[in-house]
């Protein structure tokens, strides 16, 4: 049976609150806070299948933990070919190391494109797992985040070694 078109998803527990975990056949397609700006819903052709997100579960947890710092996982974002490339330039900014929108958009070799790239990096639809929380305003503010500023702050926090998460 062709699975292509469906979706599975499974809700985990995390320091900062429950996150649906979304994938198909091909990887991780959304990982969604409680409070989500952009929030997904899943259709009736939607499985709950923890067994398959198991594996992302565990890396999140790990990373949580303070032990992981990149994540080795079949993703699946869907967007446009600029937010792609603002999605991939995302992946390349290291654990615990912030920039600015600039920066970013120096990155992807469009440093005029301040706001696209701002546009782009606030419809991530896999926040955490590629990093768009480690983008700040050019002054060090902290500027939106699909999850809200405080789960930013906690994100940031947890990867200075500010903030040591306990799991539930």
């Amino acid at each position: 049976m062709n699975d292509s078109g469906i979706l599975y998803f499974d809700v985990m527990a995390s320091p900062v609150g429950a996150l649906r975990l979304i994938a198909d056949a091909a990887g991780l397609r959304r990982i969604c806070f409680e409070s989500d700006r952009h929030p997904q819903a899943i259709d009736a052709a939607g499985r709950r299948d923890a067994a398959r997100l198991a594996p992302v579960r565990r890396q999140l947890d790990e990373y949580f933990a303070g032990t992981r710092r990149a994540f080795d996982l079949p993703l699946h974002a869907v967007g446009t070919p600029f937010q792609l490339r603002v999605w991939r330039a995302l992946c390349g900014i290291g654990y615990g190391e912030t920039i600015s929108y600039a920066e970013l958009a120096a990155r992807i070799g469009n440093p005029a494109a301040r706001r696209a790239v701002g546009a782009a990096n606030g419809r991530n639809p896999l926040p955490i797992v590629v990093p768009c929380h480690r983008v700040i305003g050019r002054d060090g503010s902290l500027v939106g985040f699909g999850g809200g500023l405080e789960v930013k702050r906690r994100l940031l926090d947890l990867e200075s070694g500010a903030l040591p998460f306990a799991l539930h």
